[in-house]
């Protein structure tokens, strides 16, 4: 095809981004962020089996409820993901002991998912503690791959798609420009003085974050003969950067620098949807972490405040199953909603945050959620949020279940490290 014949076709695409742009900015100007015009609604109860018997025991909790809720997450929202594929294997490619000054050891590794070197794969970057034995850690997939986190020189830059990005991408790819260029929001010094472990996978390694009809990340290697996309209950792409987080915990048990019994998963934005659903999914996680997670997060779906079921499946089609378009414009006939999700942890450790000027993500229906998980924890002995509304600007509550809202925006500060770093001292430490 020659020069002439690509033109129409460039000019038409141009057409659709901005179609597409101006489409979300009316959304977003039309965003309900006025709590009268909250719908009324009815959450659905946790401890009440779909038989309509009422859950009074730790047990009837996990052999029953738990499972039936877990069920319809899989089926309506997240879709189902397969296990570990046979044949999964990794290998150190990088192991420094004098990595950032001397202060840490930077280890660098590749999970290859089918055992396969020709095969998908993800890059894992972890800093270790040099004080620490087997130390816990916290684990999070990160938006412009590792190399960003920190200018650290050593870390590989990666190969995969990436999202256009002004400070660091050409053509899609990674360049030595982006890196150290998100090191803002990956407190490394401050986890690793603390005893923490740090490790952290680009997301795009997974699952490349755009509607490609999930051909070119992990999703076709689980297809059956003949099947060319997911059904629609089966893994879209936040279940796709979840089952990652989990091939990384598999990685973790085979390493004993790592307690792999002592992991915070963490995420931000929508790879904070990420975490618990990866919390949910693994009860290997010992500890889940919300940054600003919003809708099909850890915001009420039913409140429509900001962002809403329909808004994020027409602007990310991609990231839940096909069933869960069935909700668009239609929440109140979600069989679940986000609180139920925040119970699949109990009795594990939660901590949710917001922030202020983050409106989009609903900071009072992500408080809402956790503390309507609340019974669920109560119920298994465990405690619970200590607040009863919406606590003050940067006046973290916290129990088994914590949250905060901070001031500023949508973003991932020291402030939110220095919170989940006290709550993973309390509920990991000891």
């Amino acid at each position: 095809m020659n020069a002439k014949c690509r033109l129409p076709h460039v000019a038409a695409l141009l057409v659709a981004v901005i179609a597409l742009a101006g489409a979300c900015a009316v959304a977003a100007a039309e965003a309900n962020y006025d709590e009268a015009k909250v719908p009324a609604y009815t959450l659905p109860d946790p401890l009440v089996l779909a038989s309509g018997d009422k859950v009074g025991d730790a047990e009837t909790w996990r052999t029953k409820r738990r499972p039936e809720i877990l069920d319809l997450f899989r089926t309506q929202m997240f879709g189902r993901s397969p296990g570990r594929q046979e044949g999964l294997s990794w290998e150190v490619f990088d192991c420094d002991p004098q990595a950032l000054g001397g202060t840490a050891t930077r280890k660098q590794v590749t999970v290859y998912f089918a055992g396969k070197k020709d095969g998908p794969s993800m890059d894992i970057l972890i800093y270790l503690p040099k004080s620490a034995k087997s130390a816990p850690a916290f684990l999070g997939l990160n938006f412009r791959g590792n190399h960003t986190i920190h200018s650290d020189p050593g870390i590989k830059l990666p190969a995969s798609w990436m999202r256009p990005d002004p400070s660091g991408v050409v053509g899609n790819r990674a360049t030595e420009a982006g890196r150290g260029a998100a090191s803002s929001r990956w407190a490394v010094d401050k986890i690793l003085a603390r005893g923490y472990a740090l490790a952290t996978i680009y997301y795009g390694d997974i699952d490349p974050d755009f509607d490609d009809g999930f051909q070119n990340g992990v999703h076709p290697l689980f297809y059956k003969a003949g099947q060319t996309k997911p059904e629609p209950d089966q893994w879209a792409s936040i279940a796709a950067w979840s089952w990652g987080l989990s091939r990384a915990l598999d990685y973790f048990e085979s390493d004993s620098d790592i307690d792999a019994r002592r992991v915070a998963v963490m995420g931000h934005s929508r790879l904070g949807k990420t975490s618990l659903w990866a919390g949910a999914e693994d009860e290997r996680f010992a500890l889940v972490i919300s940054n600003n997670s919003g809708c099909g997060g850890a915001a009420l779906s039913r409140r429509a405040y900001g962002e809403t079921v329909q808004r994020i499946n027409t602007s990310f089609p991609h990231w839940f199953c096909g069933n869960f378009k069935q909700y668009n414009g239609n929440e109140a006939e979600l069989p679940i909603d986000q609180h139920q999700l925040i119970a699949l942890m109990a009795p594990r450790p939660v901590y949710v945050a917001s922030a202020v000027e983050d409106r989009w993500a609903d900071p009072r229906g992500e408080f809402l959620a956790a503390k309507h998980a609340e019974p669920v924890y109560r119920l298994l002995g465990a405690g619970g949020l200590p607040a009863d509304d919406l606590p003050a600007v940067d006046q973290p509550v916290s129990g088994i279940i914590g949250y905060h809202i901070r001031s500023g925006k949508h973003d991932v500060t020291d402030f939110d490290w220095e919170q989940y770093l006290n709550f993973a001292d309390k509920h990991l430490k000891n």
